[in-house]
């Protein structure tokens, strides 16, 4: 790809542009699958501002981070669009909204959380079952 092409792409790439297989949240009924299958194998949920640099940022270094080999479900959450979402994870499992923002889930319960430039800190092997 030559240095004008990298410069002037567009910075926006859809979600299936990247490797990483993200699972859209959209309905607050998917939250109780999570729960339900967090028993089985960990789960993700990214919570992600369309209208945030630093969001857009974070999100984008952590799909280049991401391992593809790891047993994970990884949820993406449009919180313009879906802020109902955002609200009911925050109601059920008793993690304040920030943004951008990872939760992790295992067993049905919220084991972990970061936000922001935390979230590329987070080694998710650790949360895998």
């Amino acid at each position: 790809m030559g240095l004008f092409t990298k410069l002037f792409k567009q910075q926006d790439q859809t979600i299936t542009d990247l490797q990483v297989p993200w699972i859209h949240l959209s309905n607050v009924d998917q939250l109780a699958e999570i729960e339900e299958h967090s028993i089985l194998k960990t789960q993700l949920i990214f919570k992600h501002s369309t209208r945030c640099g630093i969001s857009r940022m974070v999100k984008k270094q952590f799909e280049n981070d991401f391992d593809p080999s790891l047993n994970i479900d990884l949820f993406y959450l449009d919180l313009l669009k879906f802020r109902d979402v955002s609200n009911e994870i925050e109601s059920k499992f008793q993690i304040s909204h920030e943004s951008p923002q990872i939760i992790i889930i295992k067993n049905g319960n919220a084991v972990t959380h970061a936000s922001h430039s935390d979230i590329n800190n987070v080694e998710l092997i650790r949360f895998i079952l």
